[in-house]
């Protein structure tokens, strides 16, 4: 219960706040950047906004207080006791000042804008709305107002069937969550089950959890490769380690904040298409792009299929991921990178939450570029390259700041996302920069951005010793051609008939369309230029956040074709819609029948060796193992000396170094050589078992192992024995 009230925590820590620094929050959903009045439910925002908003605060400040506490045997006990409470009076004070006392003050509950929009359905009572409101109809209006009407005129949509469009949407994403998250994690009756799809990046992210719930990873090391600063951005799994040590079991503790996570951002990616377009069917077609990419994996597979295979059986029979890309066969680019890395979830939700806040300066300008103010009203402007130039580069509202809080505190949202997502941070500034070039108030721009890099810096400069990325010009991305027809043959198997509809949608947008086009399309052309880390193919989380965002656009082409009267028009946008989603729809059910119980791996929570480890040890102890992937020392926290290497590799570790330190460790000749190996690697505990038996990497000598230090944990026989050596208590004599 503890960690439900801690996630409860999280909603109203980030209601305050929002309250507080985005008072315009609930006005976003009113209009479109065109001005045009739309039709939305405010929740959708707010629920998001507070979640996302109260996570990364209350994480953040979890963090801190428990690495305070880094010498005490239970930092987390100390940090929750301090935190929690605290939040919760703050978050109350915050809430009382700035909403109860808000509204219980006649001045601001009641005004004409207030009255018009409570008599707004009523004809007569509007029309018999003066420019000055008296007292008496004030007291009239106030006493005449049905709370109930008034609450769901603000958190809920009046357009009962566009309401009914949201509780489905929200429904439909919510049981697309609850299949994704739970057919890939779950528990039933103390045995946890890991899915086929995800337990190879699940090997450290369950490791890195186990080392804050079972243990105390303060100073944080990575979980694979122990002993060294933290490269890898860790602080959703430090989320889910704090959850479970207040008392959720494992599964909820992942499971809730990945499925809110994702949610999340559907939600907002909803709103900033009906924002963009003022069309609810664009909104809910990005969703479905979203979901299910665009892709010719399908066609392609079934076209390969021998002529005596049906294609329905062969469609049935399928259990792995179709493609013909590098790496495709990895589920790369489906649903399924939201099972294994479910931090990814919530840093595109903050993405879109910024963008989101942002967006309004760029129309702002394109509308300024394109009419000339009178006194008060505006006129179509005529083409004047000079007049233009002066507008978007020479004028006070071109630079100036206009909202300081709205740059300064979305500049530390962002730069706090850095060690929960750090690539969301780069993808948003890249898609924000493109933006800014067209939009009035850059300073703000500037400002946000020079508060995201600082922060990230900070973060960056306490947690890793020396570079955190090594940027280095890299064109193709993993096409196997890297030039510029192999990328364009590339994209074209991996995208399928997307880049043509997004190259329509282009032709006929008008100017803030193409402005938008350009700048989602960004993070693109920076996954297929730029290499961060010595493995590339990370760089396919900017390729995707560009496709959802660019999403939005061919929705929207889309929906204009259904809107068209001719027949042939309406059903050709239909088989479009088919095209741009059967692949992904297919690998979604792919998803589902790759992780079955029956193809799971498969932990038991209560095994002796779990156990064993969590009560015996704690992440500061280091563990010489065979290279483990995931199993029951992982589940138990250990800190492992050398995982599985392409987990540490791929987060710029020096894996070459560590295998010749575990090879010449297992094969050390005597104790003296073996216990100095020991003591250069801070090694605490010596695990031998049927892995380090059967290595072709190493051979190892469990004799000398055996006489050189107390073996503190034994079980099963022969070859299949595992055996577990504590370094502090050595049996040779030193001299």
């Amino acid at each position: 219960m503890i960690g439900i009230l801690y996630l409860c925590l999280c909603f109203t820590t980030g209601w305050a706040i929002c309250t507080y620094v985005f008072p315009e929050l609930m006005d976003i959903t009113r209009t479109s950047y065109n001005k045009q009045k739309i039709n939305f439910s405010p929740y959708l925002l707010l629920l998001p906004a507070w979640y996302l908003v109260g996570t990364l605060l209350l994480t953040w400040a979890t963090y801190m207080m428990a690495y305070a506490f880094a010498g005490e045997p239970e930092p987390l006990a100390y940090a929750n006791i301090i935190v929690m409470p605290v939040a919760g009076v703050c978050s109350s004070c915050l809430l009382y000042f700035n909403v109860f006392t808000k509204y219980r003050n006649p001045a601001y509950t009641i005004t004409k804008d207030k009255v018009m929009a409570t008599n707004a359905s009523n004809p007569i009572k509007r029309k018999n709305v003066s420019n000055k409101v008296t007292a008496a109809h004030i007291t009239n209006t106030r006493n005449s107002v049905n709370p109930k009407k008034v609450t769901e005129g603000i958190f809920f949509n009046s357009n009962k069937t566009v309401q009914k469009i949201e509780l489905i949407l929200v429904f439909a994403i919510s049981v697309l969550a609850f299949l994704l998250m739970w057919s890939t994690f779950f528990v039933n009756d103390s045995k946890l089950y890991v899915g086929l799809s995800v337990f190879s990046d699940f090997s450290p992210h369950i490791g890195m959890i186990r080392s804050f719930s079972n243990g105390n990873n303060f100073p944080t090391a990575y979980s694979h490769y122990a002993g060294m600063d933290i490269k890898y951005h860790f602080m959703f799994q430090f989320l889910v380690g704090n959850l479970e040590y207040l008392g959720l079991r494992l599964d909820y503790a992942f499971n809730l904040p990945s499925m809110l996570s994702f949610i999340s951002s559907f939600l907002l990616l909803y709103l900033l298409a009906l924002k963009i377009t003022g069309k609810i069917g664009v909104g809910v077609l990005s969703c479905l792009f979203f979901a299910f990419r665009s892709s010719k994996a399908l066609f392609t597979y079934l076209a390969n299929l021998p002529a005596e295979k049906g294609i329905l059986q062969a469609l049935v029979e399928n259990t792995v991921f179709i493609g013909d890309t590098p790496n495709e066969d990895w589920g790369l680019w489906n649903l399924n990178v939201y099972c294994n890395q479910r931090h990814l979830a919530f840093g595109l939700a903050i993405m879109f939450l910024i963008i989101l806040l942002f967006l309004p300066r760029a129309y702002e300008m394109h509308y300024a570029l394109q009419h000339i103010k009178i006194g008060k009203l505006y006129r179509m402007r005529k083409v004047d390259w000079k007049l233009l130039l002066r507008e978007l580069f020479f004028t006070k509202e071109s630079w100036s700041v206009g909202n300081y809080r709205l740059a300064i505190v979305s500049g530390i949202i962002l730069g706090s996302l850095s060690f929960f997502h750090g690539a969301a941070v780069i993808g948003c500034l890249l898609v924000l920069f493109v933006i800014a070039i067209v939009s009035k108030h850059r300073l703000e721009f500037v400002i946000l951005a020079a508060i995201t890099i600082g922060l990230s810096l900070m973060q960056t400069n306490f947690f890793i010793e020396g570079s955190a990325v090594s940027p280095q010009f890299l064109f193709g991305f993993i096409a196997k051609n890297k030039t510029l027809f192999g990328v364009a043959s590339y994209l074209e198997r991996l995208l399928g008939i997307l880049p043509l509809v997004l190259l329509v949608s282009f032709l006929i947008q008008k100017s803030i369309g193409k402005h938008l086009l350009i700048a989602f399309s960004l993070p693109l052309i920076f996954a297929f230029t730029v290499s961060l880390t010595v493995d590339v193919t990370v760089n396919h989380k900017y390729i995707m956040m560009s496709c959802i965002l660019l999403g939005i656009f061919a929705a929207d082409l889309v929906i204009s074709l259904l809107q068209r009267r001719e027949i042939l028009i309406r059903f050709a946008s239909i088989l479009l819609i088919l095209i741009l989603t059967s692949t992904g729809i297919y690998d979604f059910i792919t998803v589902l029948k790759k992780n079955t119980p029956d193809t799971a791996i498969v932990l038991d929570l209560k095994h002796p060796l779990t156990q064993w480890i969590n009560e015996n040890s704690d992440s500061q102890d280091i563990f010489l193992t065979s290279n483990y992937a995931i199993n029951q020392v992982v589940l138990g926290g250990a800190m492992l000396y050398q995982g599985w290497q392409y987990f540490a590799w791929s987060a710029g570790y020096d894996t070459l170094y560590r295998d010749t330190q575990v090879k010449r460790m297992y094969e050390a000749s005597s104790p003296g050589e073996l216990d100095t190996l020991v003591k250069e690697n801070n090694i605490r505990f010596i695990i031998v078992d049927q892995h380090n038996r059967n290595s072709e990497e190493y051979q190892v000598n469990e004799a000398n192992i055996q006489v050189s230090y107390a073996c503190v944990y034994r079980e099963g026989e022969g070859e299949w024995e595992t055996a577990i050596y504590d370094t502090q208590i050595p049996l040779f004599v030193t001299y």
